[in-house]
């Protein structure tokens, strides 16, 4: 998950800047996407990177900390799913899902979404810390939920420090799980830790891929940084794992270089290697997409999501900060587009981003079945 720090009401004034910024730019910028591009692919395609939320309500088991359920951020949050805490507390966490199915059925071009769990912190005996967890949302509740919306798909969070890890993604393979999510600086995993190579050894033995965070995280209060080092995916690899790069480390440095170079020196050693491009067209992004479109290590490995909720938040995704790399007209046309989906896709796709990036998701995780 990726997230502007700014304070939420300081964000519509950010996309009205940002927009008259843009507008003043169109006059003289040359329109050039960063590749030319490419017609979409036929039929509908997989979100891999979708969130849900919830407090707790309707028996759900999710977790919110004390800090964050006082946050501005989790009003912010919660209302890009449409939905408030007030309805939440009535009708029970369910209602993101229901929402979140409701809003994707009303796409054109998407026909399905993965849905993630998260997994907390877990301490030294095993047991889930929830001193040091802020959110938590449980694979049982996804597996008892999702099944009722026919183009939702779940990826299950399992810890690996949990003594009955192991266990617990048989569990989940059986329930329908289609990919495992970590998120190291939230959840204090080491994917270098030797200690895990018999987790990722299960997770080739059930064809499950790892989609992990990879770079800086900004959406909690607190977070273990350094653990976001692509370079520390090297274990899962080495044992044959499917390690999806999620935001192709598109923030943050590791000994001044960028977390971004470091996984395209990984791509270009593995193959097992992929980055999903949710959140990069994001106001904070912007300046890794060229080199994300171009550089050679990257083709054929780029999968499609949205990081959704956040591509909902139009101060955070606009056309409109794509004045050098989009016609006017087609900053109108994509802006005025309502379903969140199609005009995510409809941007990725006038900047340039490859046509094999939309199908390579199912491609991949019709491999796991």
């Amino acid at each position: 998950m990726q997230f502007l720090s700014a304070p939420a009401r300081r964000l519509p004034r950010l996309l009205s800047l940002g927009t008259l910024a843009a507008l003043a730019l169109s006059a003289t910028a040359a329109k050039r996407p960063y590749r030319p591009a490419e017609p979409l692919p036929a039929g509908t395609f997989i979100d891999l990177h979708c969130h849900t939320a919830g407090i707790g309500a309707g028996g759900s088991g999710c977790y919110v900390s004390p800090e964050l359920l006082h946050s501005y951020k989790l009003a912010f949050y919660l209302r890009s799913f449409g939905v408030t805490a007030r309805e939440l507390r009535e009708h029970g966490d369910a209602l993101v899902l229901d929402r979140l199915s409701a809003r994707l059925a009303r796409s054109e071009h998407l026909g399905r979404a993965v849905v993630l769990a998260l997994d907390g912190v877990v301490d030294a005996h095993g047991q889930l810390d929830f001193a040091h967890t802020e959110v938590y949302v449980p694979n049982e509740f996804l597996a008892e939920e999702i099944p009722k919306h026919p183009n939702l798909l779940w990826g299950a969070s399992v810890n690996p420090y949990r003594p009955d890890a192991l266990a617990r993604l048989e569990w989940a393979k059986a329930h329908g799980a289609v990919l495992v999510k970590w998120l190291p600086s939230i959840q204090h995993i080491d994917p270098a830790d030797e200690h895990l190579v018999p987790f990722y050894r299960k997770l080739v033995e059930l064809h499950l891929p790892l989609l992990v965070h990879t770079g800086d995280e900004h959406s909690f209060t607190r977070a273990e940084n350094h653990l976001g080092d692509p370079d520390r995916l090297r274990l899962p690899l080495r044992e044959g794992v499917t390690v999806i790069a999620a935001h192709a480390a598109t923030t943050g440095k590791i000994d001044g270089e960028r977390c971004f170079d470091r996984l395209a020196r990984l791509m270009s050693e593995h193959p097992n290697l992929y980055a999903d491009i949710s959140s990069l067209t994001q106001l904070n992004k912007r300046a890794y997409l060229a080199e994300l479109l171009t550089r050679p290590e990257f083709a054929h490995r780029l999968l499609y999501g949205t990081d959704y909720p956040l591509v909902e938040i139009r101060a955070l995704v606009s056309p409109w900060y794509f004045p050098r790399q989009l016609t006017l007209r087609q900053r109108w046309q994509i802006a005025r587009l309502s379903n969140p989906w199609d005009r995510d896709v409809a941007l990725k796709q006038a900047l340039g981003f490859p046509a094999d990036c939309w199908i390579r998701p199912e491609q991949l995780l019709s491999h796991a079945d």
